[in-house]
């Protein structure tokens, strides 16, 4: 069955179906979920969000209209609007690991200096994503974590296509750059030793 027909047959009474839905699109709107909430260390929170995201979607259903967007679209609308809402509450909390339920893991056979490093690099970019404004972040996140395509991030975001390239770009931009003095450091160091020789 089709989105489309799911969504009929759930507006025409057949709520149990909507179980069916939410489990198409549960992985994708947890993770979606989970990423936006990263920048303010919220991760812990993601199933709250993404359960009150679908309740949501399930409240407003008759109002879906597929000549606007697809569900899938409409959805990940719903769910960002539900972060966006929730970041706002908590804008000046701090959450701090303990707090936040969050245990890393590692693997028995890393080394402790690759797991500080690696820590690191993706504490580096996670805090270099966090630093974009808002409508970059979004758009980067539902590019190259949750793959969507121009028109979906489009249709989500409430941009024009070429409004988006234009917001990747920039953000891809930004990332470089904050990113570039601490990954190029190495290589102005190796470039330096090979001068002195």
């Amino acid at each position: 069955m089709t989105d489309s027909q799911l969504i009929r047959e759930i507006k025409d009474g057949n709520v149990q179906l909507y179980d069916e839905l939410m489990r198409r699109y549960e992985r994708k709107i947890l993770a979606f979920i989970f990423h936006m909430l990263k920048s303010a260390q919220m991760e812990s929170l993601a199933e709250d969000l993404c359960n009150e995201t679908f309740y949501k979607a399930y409240r407003s259903l008759h109002s879906f209209r597929e000549v606007e967007a697809t569900f899938s679209t409409w959805l990940y609308t719903i769910a960002r609007n539900t972060v966006l809402s929730e970041l706002r509450k908590h804008k000046n909390t701090q959450v701090s690991l303990e707090q936040s339920g969050y245990t890393p893991q590692t693997a028995v056979e890393t080394l402790p200096e690759q797991t500080v490093l690696r820590n690191e690099k993706v504490s580096m970019v996670r805090d270099a994503i966090n630093n974009l404004p808002e409508k970059q972040r979004s758009a980067l996140i539902l590019r190259e974590y949750d793959q969507l395509d121009y028109q979906e991030i489009a249709n989500i975001l409430g941009q024009t296509v070429s409004s988006v390239k234009s917001l990747l770009f920039r953000a891809r931009a930004s990332v470089k750059l904050q990113l570039e003095p601490y990954f190029l450091e190495p290589i102005f160091e190796e470039y330096e030793e090979m001068n002195r020789r």
